[in-house]
Parts: structure tokens; C-alpha cells; sequence
């Protein structure tokens, strides 16, 4: 397995091409990696006898047919540990991204012994999947809040109540697994650019709309730290001056105004009875003047901000992740409505928005796909 094959450079420079490209023949392998066919036949062979590549089909060009390559799920395991949800969840994921076992864990706000309840798991989630643990690679955990350029230490997170934290640290000594740890709009856009549909972008911009606001942002084929991890986030940005005091210490940021917690408390304070965004946006399809100005409000928000981001980053893509039911009301229609109305009329309309909603295992997907990327690279 992948143990018994020491991966040089070009190795992973296959494996990052094929898991960006998708199934790929070794002429066009050759070609775009600038090696002879004859090299290109070798190396291959070692991933495929390490069963990190696997042939997948044929396709039928000039000559004779080539055979597709592509990742070999069974080659590599990666385990992703979410502390989004409570209970926090477990899971065991494959080359390719998807999960093979889960299981549900204690959300335990003690470091050090979350360390150990998630060691006191590894055992159970591979025997659910009949998974030798030689052939897990890493171990991705996610949290909420800031997390250091090394992904190894929580520098703060508000939701679990953790400061300056060497959590990477804490699991590795207990499971013996390289473990990286990343924020949580940073790791759905790792699963997004390794899985999803950003799989063949080179610069995009993901945004998470939850009870809080993040986002993340991947530049040229890397994730964007910037110099002390924090670059991109937009819950901060101040969009009204004269705005509500927020948990930060400013006033008027975007995280008052646009997150699903700002809406709600402010639909409860004008007496609207909404547990939802979609509770909000049935009383304004119903004509409720106070839903329709709140929407408002916060899609423009959003929208703004997005718009800024599209005129300093120019992105190919915007992804924009939430948990609603629904996300094609009035809420989702301004955004974008404002989003085109406040770009420059030569970006107006060619950066694709794109939607998805995000289950708890995405969460775990991503915190694994965390440690993917790392494997990928040649850091493990």
C-alpha cells in the first residue's frame, strides 16, 4: 500500500493533477506534466501497484484505446472529526471523498479529553468499515473560529470557548495520526475544491452562512491565509456605521446584520414569529412588511459584501454554503440582485453564484478532506 511506495515530487504532482482533472489518460498525463511516455508509464505503475491510482475505463482516440486513471478509493483513508454539530461526528472517508463509517462522539469541551474520546472512537469507526488503521493517511478536524497558519493550534473559537489551543497536538499524541486542524468555512472550501464543483477551478470564494458568517478563499490552486490566518473573512466588515453592537467589539458588522442568528433575533424583536429563514420568508411572500424589510436589509448586506470580494479577488467562482431548507426566496434574490448592481459592469454577470446546503456530514467530509489536501501535497 501506500506505505511500501516512498512518493517522490512528481508522484503527487500526478495525484494532485488527476484528483483536480478527473480521470486522465498517461498521454495526457505526459503531456501536461511535461514527462517523456515512457516515464510517465513508470511512475504510474508504482501509484497503481500501491493502489493510490486504479484504471477506470477506456476511451478510444487516435490509435489504439488509453486507459482512464483515476484515484483508487480504496488506496488512502482520511478520518474527519466535526465540531460543528453536537454531538460531534466521526467519519471515515476514502481517496475520493466519500464516507464509508461514521459514528457520533461527545462534543467534550476539555482539549485534552476530546483528544481522548476521539482515540477511543478510531478503533470502532474502522471496524465498522473493516479498515486496517496502516491505511489511514491523516486526520482533519474542523472547529468554528481562528485557526493558525500551521493548522495546528486553535488561536480562539467563541462557540466552543477555546483560547490558544494546541489541539493537532492533543489527537496526534493520542491516535498516532498526523492530524491538521482548519476553521470551518476554510474546510468546506478544501471539500469543495477536492470534491465539489470548484474540483477544476483555480481561484474561487466560499461563503458559510450559518448562525455565524465565514468565508475562504483559494487563489491560484492554494488556500489564502494571509499573514495571521484571518484573510478573507467578511463577518467583520463593518456594512453599517450607526449599526448593533457586535461580539467582537465593533458595531455594525456584517455578522449583526446577515447570520441566520442576526435575522432571527431581529424578526423576534419586531414580533414575528420565525424559528427559520424560510418561517421569515413565508410571512413576506405572504405580504408581512416587516419580513420584507428585514430580507431586505440582510440580503443586501450580503450581497455587498460578496460584491467587494468580487472586485478585489475577481474569483471564478462564488460558492455560497448555508443549512435553510430552501434558499431561493426574497432573501437569496436581493443578495444576488446586489451582488450585480454594485460590481463593475465588466465582472457584472461572469462569476457564477453558486448555492449548496450543507449537512452535518459535510462538515466531516471536509475536516477530512482537510488531511487529504495535506497528503496531496507531500506533508505527510
Amino acid at each position: 500500500m501506500v506505505k511500501t511506495l516512498l512518493l517522490t515530487l512528481t508522484h503527487y504532482h500526478i495525484l494532485r493533477f488527476i484528483s483536480a482533472a478527473g480521470p486522465t489518460t498517461r498521454s495526457e498525463l505526459a503531456a501536461r506534466i511535461g514527462l517523456s511516455k515512457a516515464a510517465m508509464s513508470g511512475l504510474t505503475r508504482e501509484l497503481l501497484d500501491a493502489d493510490l491510482l486504479c484504471e477506470t475505463s477506456t476511451v478510444q482516440k487516435q490509435g489504439r484505446p488509453s486507459a482512464l486513471l483515476d484515484l483508487c478509493p480504496h488506496g488512502a483513508y482520511f478520518v474527519g472529526v466535526s465540531m460543528v454539530s453536537d454531538p460531534a461526528l466521526m467519519a471515515l472517508v476514502d481517496f475520493r471523498g466519500a464516507i464509508v463509517s461514521r459514528v457520533k462522539i461527545e462534543r467534550n469541551l476539555d482539549p485534552e479529553a476530546l483528544a481522548g474520546v476521539v482515540s477511543d472512537a478510531l478503533p470502532i469507526l474502522l471496524g465498522k468499515a473493516g479498515i486496517p488503521k496502516s491505511l489511514v493517511q491523516g486526520m482533519g478536524v474542523t472547529v468554528s473560529g481562528l485557526v493558525d497558519h500551521e493548522q495546528a493550534n486553535i488561536i480562539k473559537s467563541t462557540l466552543l470557548g477555546w483560547q490558544d489551543v494546541p489541539l493537532a497536538k492533543y489527537v496526534h499524541q493520542q491516535t498516532q495520526l498526523p492530524t491538521f486542524i482548519e476553521n470551518d468555512a476554510k474546510t468546506l472550501a478544501v471539500s469543495e475544491r477536492l470534491f465539489g464543483e470548484a474540483r477544476d477551478r483555480h481561484s474561487f470564494s466560499l461563503i458559510w452562512l450559518g448562525e455565524g458568517i465565514g468565508a475562504a478563499h483559494f487563489v491560484h490552486d492554494r488556500l489564502h491565509r494571509g499573514a495571521h490566518g484571518g484573510a478573507g473573512e467578511i463577518a467583520h466588515c463593518t456594512i453599517d456605521l450607526d449599526g448593533l453592537p457586535c461580539r467582537c467589539g465593533k458595531v455594525g458588522c456584517l455578522d449583526t446584520v446577515a447570520s441566520m442568528i442576526a435575522i432571527l433575533d431581529m424578526a423576534r424583536a419586531e414580533g414575528l414569529k420565525a424559528e427559520t429563514l424560510n418561517d421569515i420568508e413565508v410571512l413576506a411572500a405572504s405580504g408581512s412588511s416587516v419580513a420584507i424589510r428585514l430580507l431586505h436589509r440582510a440580503g443586501s448586506a450580503l450581497g455587498l459584501a460578496i460584491s467587494q470580494i468580487i472586485q478585489i479577488n475577481d474569483p471564478q467562482m462564488i460558492v455560497v454554503t448555508h443549512r435553510e431548507s430552501r434558499f431561493d426566496g426574497l432573501f437569496a434574490t436581493v443578495m444576488h440582485q446586489t451582488i450585480e448592481a454594485n460590481v463593475l459592469p465588466r465582472l457584472a454577470g461572469v462569476t457564477p453564484i453558486k448555492t449548496r446546503r450543507v449537512a452535518d456530514e459535510d462538515w466531516a467530509i471536509g475536516a477530512a478532506s482537510v488531511a487529504t489536501h495535506s497528503f496531496l501535497n507531500g506533508l505527510i
